[in-house]
């Protein structure tokens, strides 16, 4: 996969193709794609009046992201926070957390378990490390209507690549989910069905009705 835009062959359509057919409205121009650093991102992302941004290839793109569907992540990522508290597993970060998955991808999904066991010392990264080196355990998306499919699967090849061991990819639309244990090896979960945490967080479920009917505040 190439990491830099080559001035000579490449045009935007090239750049949002491989970036997962993105809309160009979320590629950010400056510093020029291709180009952007680490230090770039960090800059970015701690301007107050900016959208968070994941690093993907030396390009800065805007996270895809709704009120609706922060919502709903923070309804997950609270049920998760209860069963931590409950059993010290491990820690979450939510969606604008930015993670340094691979070399030159920082990705930042809505909600990110990480074992303990993951962390050198069995300890959170140090706050001066601003996107820490970090492989979750279990990554939660939930789409937007800006995601690609194509998008959605470079993610899946990211993670599994880096090491994440579960994905969960939520459709408010549906009020459904797709379990991934690898790149090609998926499990729908239907909106009258449980996310399970099965190894990965032992103890762990959730019905997918109770957080759409709590998002919606239609639980009867």
């Amino acid at each position: 996969m190439a990491t830099l835009l080559d001035p000579q062959t490449d045009t935007l359509e090239d750049l949002l193709h491989r970036l997962g057919d993105v809309s160009p409205a979320r590629v950010r121009l400056f510093p020029s794609p291709g180009t952007a650093t680490l230090d770039d991102l960090i800059a970015h992302n701690e301007r107050p009046d900016t959208r968070v941004c994941e690093w993907v290839d030396g390009t800065l793109v805007e996270k895809a992201v709704g009120a609706y569907e922060s919502w709903v992540g923070f309804i997950l990522g609270g049920e998760l926070y209860i069963h931590l508290r409950d059993q010290d597993l491990g820690m979450i970060y939510g969606e604008a957390a930015v993670l340094r998955i691979l070399p030159k991808v920082g990705r930042a999904p809505a909600v990110a378990f990480v074992a303990w066991s993951s962390l050198p010392g069995a300890k959170p990264p140090p706050r001066s490390d601003r996107v820490p080196s970090v492989v979750p355990d279990l990554v939660i998306e939930i789409l937007s209507h800006s995601n690609t499919p194509r998008e959605m699967a470079r993610k899946r090849t990211e993670y599994f690549a880096a090491g994440v061991r579960v994905v969960w990819e939520v459709e408010p639309d549906t009020r459904s989910a797709m379990v991934y244990t690898a790149v090609d090896r998926a499990t729908p979960v239907a909106t009258d069905g449980e996310l399970d945490g099965g190894t990965v967080l032992p103890g762990f479920r959730v019905s997918l009705k109770a957080v759409f009917d709590r998002a919606g505040r239609t639980e009867s």
